[in-house]
């Protein structure tokens, strides 16, 4: 099943290819036909000087401007969509690794890691072979921000489902897909303040002195500047009136110049970007939508004409940056004042417009998030959705649950059951027996359930919970921390979320590793304790076989349960498979054996 999804990628990426390879050919082809034009030109005039009638270089320069212009067109319509083809392969390319090798070419989410967040550091949610860079396809900062935000907090059982229904639409729209990817694959090299500092301008109004009246007078300057040029042809005298109007024209655009670089300052380097995401906008709007959650997004969009207007101020952004050619932006602004008369276009716009932007935006940073979990389904279709359980008790149970970043050939299925009740399961085993990756395969799982996407089980059923997990604690020079110092403010911040958050499941691993055993096995049973007088539900992992002792003093709130390892010759061998009771066998001496420390002999 998993080669014939390679497969496909393949083939997608191998036709994509193809197409890119035939219009860098014809727009090659174009580039060549662009020079031809100035040879062309070149016998237009050497005619015309021999036969000296320049009638000839009139007529023929004015149809090859046409020509050029037209091979102009075509050739950047052909670079276009030669990148379009190269950004298609280079997202059904990266498919392929992530499933090979969980490589991605998409933002692992480093800069949203947190040592202090209740369960992202210890689960490997963000940063490098974590969680956000396998399932991210989010190339713009918003859409960044939008998958961050569902991995940081469990999402309400409603927003889970109605996602849970988009993502399986949207698994059927594997085209779809593929094609808004490739439109915004531009933006994983954007600036991530690109689209805040133009939200920021588009809220800024410029405020310059005179609009009003340089409108109307934009207007009319083209006739006006016009007719005195024609009349200068039959009357001498208003050639000064027509230098006079130029000068007048210039110093009016140059009066603004401090409004119109401060326009250009931001919105200038934006015109092509925004056309971008007009396409993108147009591709939600147009797509038949049955899930309520994405036919509510798109209707946000169609509602506000998105596309349209988007596509509106990328022109007029692009009309602006005419000036850049200086011969093109001097005779524009002589004539027409263009630069004064684009930033007007451009205010008037913002006031119509600029409160319904940023929702727009969000809307595909909504779209972004929903396609990466979507990813989850289309790559891995044997991985189930899960089930949210609402129900007094806490629910957490499965079937088949593996770890996600963990290799399919080498990662170990288990089932677990917590079935609307309330319990602390204190797991006991050897070393490098699963413990710890067990509970990282049930809060990492959990994380992917409670945002809405699949996940790497054959079936889950999950309440609404909050995780918090104590595992990776760790000393700080910086804050002049220790380990046993950090134990404890993690363990503070446990018991206070007990106090205060709703439905909290614990993941502890080894607690109190930063003291003596003897305080260590006295703090972890009194802590436990208490957690078990809140109504506290989570999982323990320790080496400690006293505290699985506390199944015979609460037997209606306590299980065990344990990783175990064989012996073989010598040789340890382990199954990483949950079982109930208690753990028997443990290999610490025997790995110290295997570095050259013999135990016994001590």
């Amino acid at each position: 099943m998993q080669q014939d999804i390679i497969n496909d990628y393949q083939q997608r990426a191998a036709a994509a290819q193809q197409e890119a390879t035939n219009y860098k050919r014809l727009a090659n082809t174009y580039s060549l036909l662009r020079l031809s034009i100035f040879a062309l030109v070149v016998v237009a005039i050497s005619i015309a000087v021999h036969e000296d009638n320049f009638t000839i270089v009139a007529i023929s320069f004015v149809l090859l401007v046409f020509a050029f212009a037209w091979l102009v067109a075509r050739q950047s319509r052909f670079e276009k969509l030669k990148k379009y083809f190269d950004d298609l392969q280079t997202v059904n390319n990266n498919e392929i690794a992530s499933i090979q090798t969980k490589a991605n070419i998409y933002n692992d989410g480093a800069r949203f890691a947190n040592d202090k967040h209740f369960y992202t550091a210890d689960l490997d949610i963000f940063g490098n072979a974590s969680l956000y860079q396998l399932v991210n396809r989010t190339a713009t900062s918003t859409g960044n921000d939008k998958l961050a935000a569902w991995f940081d907090k469990p999402s309400s059982k409603a927003i889970v489902l109605q996602r849970q229904a988009a993502v399986k639409e949207l698994g059927t729209k594997n085209n779809w897909k593929l094609d808004v990817q490739t439109r915004l694959l531009f933006a994983i090299k954007q600036d991530v303040n690109q689209l805040n500092n133009l939200f920021k301008y588009l809220r800024l109004s410029l405020d310059m002195p005179g609009e009003k009246w340089l409108t109307l007078y934009a207007k009319i300057a083209p006739y006006l500047f016009t007719a005195i040029i024609i009349a200068a042809w039959y009357v001498p005298e208003a050639r000064i009136a027509a230098i006079v109007l130029g000068i007048v024209n210039m110093g009016l655009v140059t009066s603004k110049a401090s409004y119109i670089t401060k326009a250009d300052m931001i919105a200038g380097k934006i015109g092509n970007t925004l056309a971008n995401y007009a396409e993108v906008f147009k591709l939600i709007e147009e797509e038949q939508w049955q899930a309520p959650y994405t036919a509510h997004l798109a209707a946000q969009l169609k509602t506000a004409q998105t596309s349209n207007k988007i596509k509106e101020l990328a022109s007029l952004i692009n009309k602006l940056n005419y000036h850049l050619n200086m011969i093109v932006g001097g005779i524009l602004n002589l004539f027409f004042l263009w630069d004064i008369k684009q930033v007007i276009a451009i205010e008037n716009w913002k006031r119509q417009n600029n409160e319904s932007l940023e929702a727009s935006f969000d809307v595909i940073a909504e779209f972004e998030a929903l396609l990466s979990i979507t990813g989850l389904a289309i790559n891995y279709p044997q991985w189930s959705y899960p089930e949210i359980d609402d129900r007094a008790g806490y629910t957490l149970t499965a079937k088949e649950l593996a770890h996600p970043l963990i290799d399919p050939a080498k990662r170990i299925e288990n089932d677990y059951e917590l079935e609307d009740a309330f319990k602390v399961d204190i797991i006991t085993g050897s070393n490098m027996a699963g413990k710890s990756t067990f509970l990282r395969t049930i809060g990492i799982n959990t994380v992917l359930a409670l945002c809405g996407a699949p996940v790497c089980a054959k079936n889950m059923k999950v309440s609404v919970i909050t995780m918090i997990s104590y595992m990776r604690i760790k000393d700080s020079l910086n804050e002049s921390t220790s380990t046993f110092k950090a134990e404890l403010d993690r363990l503070q911040m446990l018991l206070a979320a007990v106090e205060n958050e709703p439905k909290i499941f614990f993941l502890i691993d080894e607690m109190l590793r930063g003291t003596n055993s003897v305080d260590k096995y006295l703090g972890s049973k009194a802590v436990i304790e208490q957690l078990i007088r809140k109504k506290a539900v989570g999982m323990v992992a320790t080496h400690d076989l006293q505290i699985a002792q506390l199944e015979t003093k609460y037997p209606d709130y306590v299980r065990n349960f344990y990783f175990d390892i064989q012996v073989v010759n010598g040789e340890m061998l382990f199954d990483y498979k949950i079982k109930h009771g208690e753990c028997k066998t443990f290999n610490a001496s025997l790995l110290l054996k295997q570095i050259g420390i013999d135990v016994d002999a001590v």
